[in-house]
């Protein structure tokens, strides 16, 4: 029983910061892009901090679920993206890098904050200091990580639409074209690279050579900022 509620707990801890992570992330996409001019999502309800507006049943919750039980060394998912109508914005081309900035930008920021609760936590009751605690740093780890992995440069990850609006056109406009192929090259990339090198002997991960370090930094820099390390 006890190993059951163990694993309850962390699947809570995981889970909570998980929503709340992928919530604040989507809505500054749609908040971003109302301001600039593009009401699109604020008419679909989705400039909201409602969980169940930006939750996609299989990308959210049961990919994410299925690696964790079948204990894969990351995890994977994705929530229903919010509907940016680019052409709409002031400045289109600069205001896409501003909306899809959001999101990550607001990932680093959740991080930080988690990061100065860890100040306050301790003053909690014993019962609870251990499983806030728990909480807090699986916040700090799921925003960093969220926030590295969507500023991948490839569409449609915010990384690949900042590329898009930064780099000039002979780049942009190739790399736009990419967005339709983008999430299979993205997970070809990341599972079918590594299970191509398991088989010649080769750590082909670029989860473990690339997101992982920089994830790393990431987390310590937050620390660091707030005192906490």
């Amino acid at each position: 029983m006890q190993d059951l509620f163990s694993d309850a707990s962390t699947l809570v801890a995981i889970a909570v910061p998980i929503i709340i992570a992928i919530t604040f992330h989507e809505a500054a996409h749609g908040i971003v892009a109302w301001r600039l001019g593009d009401d699109t999502a604020y008419v679909r309800g989705r400039v909201t901090l409602n969980p169940l507006k930006h939750i996609d049943a299989f990308g959210t919750i049961l990919l994410p679920a299925l690696l964790l039980l079948t204990k894969a060394p990351f995890l994977f998912g994705w929530a229903k993206p919010v509907p940016v109508n680019f052409g709409r914005l002031h400045h289109p081309r600069r205001d896409m890098v501003l909306v899809a900035a959001a999101g990550p930008a607001t990932n680093v920021l959740l991080a930080v904050v988690s990061a100065l609760l860890l100040h306050f936590v301790v003053a909690m009751p014993e019962s609870l200091l251990e499983p806030l605690s728990k909480g807090i740093q699986a916040s700090i780890w799921i925003n960093a990580l969220l926030a590295v992995f969507n500023m991948l440069p490839l569409p449609p990850l915010d990384g690949g639409r900042v590329a898009v609006g930064l780099l000039p056109d002979q780049l942009a406009f190739p790399l736009a074209k990419l967005e339709r192929w983008g999430l299979f090259i993205l997970i070809g990339v990341l599972f079918i690279v590594p299970l191509i090198g398991d088989q010649i002997g080769l750590n082909l991960s670029p989860f473990e050579w690339v997101i992982l370090p920089v994830v790393d930094l990431v987390i310590q820099a937050v620390l660091g900022v707030t005192g906490v390390a």
